[in-house]
C-alpha cells in the first residue's frame, strides 16, 4: 500500500512512520512542495542464492554413496513397493 506525505510529517512522524513501515509494510512517498522526492518502504532481506558457477563445487562437496549406493537403491525400491496404490476412481465423485 502506497501513501503520499510531505516532508514535514515525516520529520513530526518518523518514529511512528518506521513503525508503519516495518509492520504493516507501508509504502510513504514523501512530498515537497507538492514533489515527490523520496521514497521510504521496507526493507526485503533476500536470502543469498546459490549461482550455477557454485553448483560444481556444492556437487563435489556432496558425501559419495560408492559402497553404500546398492543398499540405497534398495531402500528406494522397497519405499516405492510398500506406498499405498492409489483409488481407482475419483473418491469425490
Amino acid at each position: 500500500m502506497e501513501k503520499r506525505i510531505t516532508a514535514t510529517q515525516a520529520v513530526r512522524d518518523f518514529s511512528e512512520l518506521l513503525n508503519r513501515i516495518n509492520f504493516k509494510g507501508t509504502h510513504y512517498i514523501i512530498e515537497r512542495n507538492g514533489k515527490p522526492v523520496a521514497s521510504m518502504e521496507p526493507v526485503i532481506m533476500r536470502k543469498k542464492g546459490t549461482t550455477l558457477k557454485e553448483l560444481k563445487f556444492l556437487l563435489k562437496d556432496l558425501p559419495r554413496l560408492d559402497d553404500e549406493l546398492a543398499a540405497f537403491a534398495a531402500d528406494i525400491e522397497n519405499i516405492r513397493k510398500c506406498q499405498p496404490s492409489l483409488p481407482k476412481k475419483d473418491i469425490w465423485e
